[in-house]
């Protein structure tokens, strides 16, 4: 047992997230990797039902899959582990005879996901109460930020009511009650940024008299999130000693290196090689204190304090006139956001491993000008208004049926051709880029396709989007047109193949056969970027020739 206890510990054991907010069950619906595969940051590992849909999850190490414990077709709890990854593929076969059993019974204790709320009643003095805490509301989430408590202590609260809004990895998600009771305490205040899951965020009781006792209440254990880390200080002003004096520098004591073997994943001991970081000094946040490659990147070294030079007389600052506004600083810092992180890392991912290379036409968008005009008068009554961007993504799911190349995901080990198309939207948020998805858009019309768009782009800039509708696609259509851009090039959003980058339409004289020997259209520059590792060449060119014979005869997308 004592050597199985020593392969243990270089395990990591892959637990089933909330990939819904009131998900409390999934169904394993297929594995997308096998026992043995080797597994990349990013990669679809299995697909999950929920009480929502049907969510791809995402595992954010590179490392290989030992073992598979829960088999497809079966329905297990929030965190339950369905799987097991280790970092090395020399450790895959220790795994081969590994149950669930005989992993609970030999395996030390590991990081557990957050169990749902359950009752409990920790001291004498205090009444029977649900300890809320922090749920993964993503797949990829690993910490998240109070925006706003959507109930009062003392407030009353039903089955489904929305409690509180939670910044997570992807967007701002609305967080319901699972159980009736009443708002007894608030641990967690709003805009408290990284609260890690678990984390104690409330505390609900059955009766209303029991509000009272949980007033001085505090949670003991685990670090304390209550209170919102202090704004950045703003560059300080120089100051000017009276008599100048040498001052002795002063330094901070480094962090004291952690002793015996270290713990990392491939990748973050790669980043630490190439940036020169020792280890034994960063503090891992993986299962076990494993050492992961947020880790490295957020690792900040600890610095000596320069010694503090007195600025001679000749360097004060000029005296500022009345009534004139002074800055109090040469910059500001501006907080990174959940959602601006993982977009930083996603490009950065994209760009580092896709070999992109880029397509772009011109298309000729009179007809579809005058069209979306007739239509547009035809529906409305109806309150509906047709844009461009519609028939854009009506003429590229079309194309993608054509080309189902363009219309692929690149998985490792295979090319998934899907059969449907769904495509994903930019939009930009306060927040930052999301993509929402119009799903089917090969089965839609118009009118369907812009009420889609429409609740979408609505709910994404509110921060109400749900996982189900920006996590999946399989083809992005960005479109900056309407800032006057004429044409630029996108970023790939992995696994899927391409994406297409839409500038605005402009008026250009184009050679023709008439009196004048020219015509004046309305013409669109639009850029495809693709993924080498599956669309040719060629058949991201066939693919913009189907794409663009839509648009300048709309009437074929009829047929």
């Amino acid at each position: 047992m004592g050597g199985l206890l020593d392969i243990l510990l270089f395990r990591w054991e892959v637990e089933l997230p909330a990939l819904s907010p009131t998900m409390q069950t999934g169904t394993i619906a297929r594995w997308e990797k096998k026992e043995g595969d080797k597994i990349n940051e990013g990669d679809l590992i299995a697909e999950v039902e929920t009480d929502k849909a049907t969510v791809g999850f995402e595992l954010l190490e590179d490392c290989y899959l030992a073992k598979i414990l829960v088999a497809e077709g079966t329905g297990v709890a929030v965190g339950s582990v369905i799987c097991i990854t280790v970092d090395s593929a020399d450790l895959i076969p220790a795994f081969k005879d590994l149950t669930l059993d005989k992993l609970a019974a030999s395996s030390a204790p590991s990081a557990a996901a957050p169990p749902p709320p359950t009752a409990v009643a920790p001291g004498s003095s205090l009444p029977p109460h649900m300890k809320v805490c922090l749920p993964a509301l993503s797949p990829t989430m690993t910490m998240g930020t109070v925006q706003r408590w959507e109930k009062k202590v003392g407030e009353k609260l039903s089955e489904g009511d929305l409690l509180a809004e939670i910044e997570t990895d992807k967007a701002t998600i609305g967080f319901e009650v699972q159980e009736e009771g009443y708002l007894a305490k608030i641990m967690v205040s709003e805009g408290t940024r990284d609260v890690p899951l678990g984390a104690p965020l409330c505390i609900i009781v059955e009766k209303e008299s029991d509000i009272a006792a949980f007033s001085d209440y505090v949670e003991t254990a685990g670090a304390d999130v209550s209170t919102p880390p202090p704004a950045p200080a703003p560059a300080p002003a120089p100051v000017v000693a009276p008599t100048p004096a040498a001052a002795s520098p002063a330094h901070v004591a480094p962090a004291t290196p952690r002793k015996g073997r270290v713990f990392a994943s491939p990748l973050a001991k790669k980043l630490a090689a190439e940036k020169g970081i020792d280890l034994a000094q960063v503090s891992g946040s993986g299962p076990d204190g494993r050492v992961t490659r947020r880790d490295i990147e957020t690792f900040v070294p600890p610095k000596a304090v320069p010694a503090v030079t007195p600025p001679s007389p000749a360097s004060h600052a000029p005296t500022p006139a009345p009534g004139v506004a002074v800055p109090t600083g040469t910059f500001t810092d501006v907080p990174i956001s959940n959602i601006r992180r993982v977009i930083a890392q996603r490009l950065m991912q994209s760009k580092q491993t896709i070999p992109h290379y880029y397509l772009s036409v011109d298309v000729n968008m009179d007809q579809v000008l005058e069209l979306r005009t007739e239509l547009n008068a035809e529906v409305k009554a109806q309150n509906i208004k047709l844009s461009v961007n519609d028939f854009i993504i009506k003429a590229s799911s079309l194309a993608c049926l054509k080309v189902p190349e363009a219309n692929s995901q690149w998985l490792d080990s295979v090319i998934r051709q899907n059969h449907v198309v769904d495509v994903s939207v930019a939009v930009s948020t306060p927040n930052g880029l999301i993509t929402p998805i119009v799903f089917n858009a090969h089965t839609k019309g118009l009118a369907a396709i812009s009420s889609d768009v429409s609740a979408l782009a609505a709910k994404a800039r509110d921060g109400k989007l749900q996982p189900h509708e920006f996590q999946g696609g399989t083809f992005t259509i960005s479109n900056l047109g309407m800032f006057g851009v004429k044409n630029f090039s996108a970023i790939i959003n992995p696994p899927q193949a391409c994406i297409l980058a839409v500038g605005g339409s402009e008026k250009r004289l184009l050679p023709a056969d008439n009196e004048k020997g020219f015509d004046v259209a309305s013409m669109m520059s639009v850029t495809l970027s693709c993924d080498h590792r599956v669309v040719d060449g060629a058949v991201g060119a066939q693919w913009l020739a189907e794409f663009r014979k839509f648009l300048e005869k709309p009437v074929t997308m009829l047929l």
